[in-house]
């Protein structure tokens, strides 16, 4: 069976081109999901993944269409193809269900890798140097060594509770008892 994929980012856009293409393609159901593709989650594109059985195609206008993310399209078709669902992008002319369409889509996971870890790489190359020329790297401290001692002369005066004396020092509870070592 051939599952239609639509997503569009908000109510004002139109799914008319995806739907006609997936028609078009011969798309028995069509999945239609309104949300960006930031979302944390795609819910429609969930029920779609869970709905899809062996020998099924999911179908989409673009790849972009499926996938927050290029990490995020590779385990989606990672899954779905361990279940034996295929993958068709009608735009990138890509058939995870032949070996042409395999090999096209595992050199685009490739690259995507590669793209990761040289940016891993040169990450790392650049807090070395800044750690040579002697930057500070990291979140800055909150409480100054002032504050420390204060909320240490606070914190032994019986009467006070650390939630009092965060609150005076502005911070949170768990903030302070991080920066006195776990008091």
């Amino acid at each position: 069976m051939l599952l239609g994929y639509a997503r569009i980012s908000t109510d004002d856009q139109k799914r008319d081109l995806q739907h006609d293409a997936l028609r078009a393609n011969g798309c028995d159901r069509i999945f239609d999901e309104t949300a960006s593709g930031a979302a944390a989650r795609l819910p429609v594109r969930d029920r779609l993944l869970d709905f899809a059985r062996p020998g099924d195609a999911i179908v989409v206008w673009k790849l972009d269409r499926l996938g927050r993310s290029l990490r995020d399209l590779i385990d989606i078709v990672t899954r779905i193809g361990q279940r034996g669902v295929a993958l068709r992008s009608l735009h990138e002319s890509i058939d995870t269900a032949t070996p042409a369409g395999k090999l096209t889509f595992h050199v685009f996971a490739a690259l995507s890798e590669f793209e990761r870890d040289v940016l891993r790489q040169r990450t790392r190359a650049g807090l070395a140097a800044a750690r040579t020329r002697g930057a500070k790297l990291g979140r800055p401290r909150l409480l100054t060594p002032e504050q420390l001692e204060m909320a240490r002369t606070l914190m032994a005066n019986p009467n006070l509770s650390a939630r009092q004396v965060a609150r005076q020092l502005g911070v949170h509870r768990a903030t302070l008892y991080r920066n006195l070592g776990g008091r």
